[in-house]
């Protein structure tokens, strides 16, 4: 038996004491100890004070410097103060005795000392013609960015070194080294002379490269490099400990007592769920791991003893619905008269979609009308309407508020999804704008007004995969 690649996630990594005695030591021998790889997120919160707040767009350091933002108080390095003190919090709270929380401290004012000096050396050397702050901007982002990992890796290290593990601090951010590697090439390097063995190895998940892999997948990076580090070293397999498990939906929606652990799936349920946001990994990450043939498995963290859910290749026993869940889109129509038998619409649709960096979800068209649905903010599609109006200034373009209910499984053949799920938003006493279903039968569609999104998922649960009918929602007049 080969070893194991595992990711602790974020807000999992707020609570890495308790997992210590749980999910990383939980009573096992030395031959049960070893042979796991663990790669980390940075703690909590930590990601959207270097970068910007993942919801609200709060600035972090990385946005307001790049805004040229140096206001005393409130400027980028008033923006790093508080990263350091949010590292000294984290520190606290993960370790106990004085020489560790000695040499965390050491760690966070050298990173935070380091990155402070890089970013005010960088500011004076663009105050030149020659040089353009643009121009380095995504190295700034990539350099913020590994700092939070790194500081996570380094504090699970002592905490475990203190507990007596044989942990070893990888560091793949990069720091103060030449550079010039691929992710390949980093991790072959970082682990060379590690036995997995007898040691375990703790991984930062952002990873320096000569791909630059936030400019490909942003704040997804760490499943990039978890999922390349499990295929480079033949992993037995790759575990994602979450907070929660792999469900048939969500709990608060449908009742605790409602939902379904998956138990197993497959790779094009992980990509459907992608694909509305869900992600149980990113679908880069996925492929990665598909190609590899390493199969991977979602845990609960806090729940060790339950095996979680495997996804792998293998296709269903029986067809089943699997996943009922959705999210809030926009729906983008252009109607023109003129597009019948006319090519060329589409794909200059597209092309303004992706200039301003539009997620699209799913779409429909007939003889003269393309919908989009698509994960956007209102002001991005304010800018795709304005340029949508000038290469089509006959066509009707609208943007409105909508939402998508989805049902997916690994085979839905013969289960009249479609229909069955039309009837049991109709029985809840709500109406579907739209539906569709594809020919491979992985998932159905819902297209709903927006406040109907809950009590709909809720509706659809019930019906495909409780087998039973909601109560109307309908109010009496």
């Amino acid at each position: 038996m080969t070893h194991t690649v595992e990711k602790i996630g974020g807000t999992s990594m707020d609570r890495i004491h308790d997992l210590r005695d749980t999910l990383i030591l939980g009573g096992r021998g030395a031959e049960e100890l070893y042979g796991r790889v663990f790669v980390v997120s940075a703690f909590g919160g930590i990601t959207n004070l270097l970068l910007e707040h993942k919801k609200t767009g709060e600035p972090g350091v990385y946005a307001a410097y790049a805004m040229g933002d140096d206001a005393e108080g409130e400027g980028w390095e008033a923006r790093l103060n508080r990263v350091a003190e949010a590292m000294r919090a984290a520190n606290t709270r993960v370790l106990e005795a004085p020489e560790d929380l000695e040499k965390a401290e050491t760690f966070v004012e050298e990173r935070i000392q380091g990155a402070r000096t890089s970013l005010l050396n960088l500011r004076r050397l663009c105050r030149h013609g020659h040089f353009r702050l643009s121009e380095n901007l995504a190295h700034t982002r990539e350099l913020l960015a590994g700092m939070g990992e790194a500081h996570s890796a380094y504090v699970t290290t002592l905490m475990l070194k203190r507990a007596g593990v044989k942990a070893r601090f990888v560091d793949l951010s990069g720091w103060r080294d030449e550079g010039g590697l691929s992710l390949g090439e980093r991790i072959t390097a970082a682990l060379d002379g590690i036995d997995m063995m007898t040691e375990m190895p703790i991984v930062t998940g952002y990873a320096q490269c000569v791909e630059g892999l936030m400019g490909e997948f942003d704040r997804g990076y760490s499943e990039v490099t978890f999922s390349r580090l499990a295929a480079l070293t033949g992993a037995r397999e790759a575990i994602i400990h979450k907070e929660f498990h792999l469900s048939s939906a969500d709990p608060k929606l449908v009742g605790d007592g409602a939902v379904r652990k998956l138990g197993r799936t497959n790779y094009d349920v992980a990509d459907q769920l992608s694909n509305l946001g869900m992600e149980a990994i990113h679908p880069k990450a996925a492929k990665t791991l598909r190609q590899a043939e390493v199969p991977l498995r979602v845990t609960n963290a806090f729940e060790p003893e339950d095996p979680g859910t495997l996804i792998d290749d293998r296709p269903a026993d029986s067809p089943a619905v699997e996943i009922v869940t959705g999210l809030d889109l926009f729906a983008l129509e252009v109607f023109e008269q003129d597009m019948v038998g006319v090519k060329g619409y589409d794909a200059a649709i597209l092309d303004v979609l992706k200039r301003h960096n539009v997620r699209i979800v799913s779409k429909v068209s007939n003889a003269n009308t393309i919908t989009h649905y698509v994960d956007s903010s209102m002001k991005a599609l304010r800018r795709v309407e304005n340029d949508l109006t000038k290469l089509y200034p006959s066509a009707e373009i609208s943007a409105r508020a909508i939402a998508m209910a989805s049902v997916i499984g690994r085979d839905l053949s013969g289960l009249s999804v479609l229909t069955r799920g039309l009837q049991a938003i109709a029985s809840a006493g709500l109406e579907a704008i739209g539906a569709s279903q594809g020919p491979r039968n992985v998932d159905v569609q819902f297209i709903l007004d927006r406040d109907a999104l809950k009590p709909a998922t809720a509706a659809l649960h019930a019906a495909l995969v409780e087998g039973k009918t909601r109560p109307s929602l309908v109010r009496a007049a």
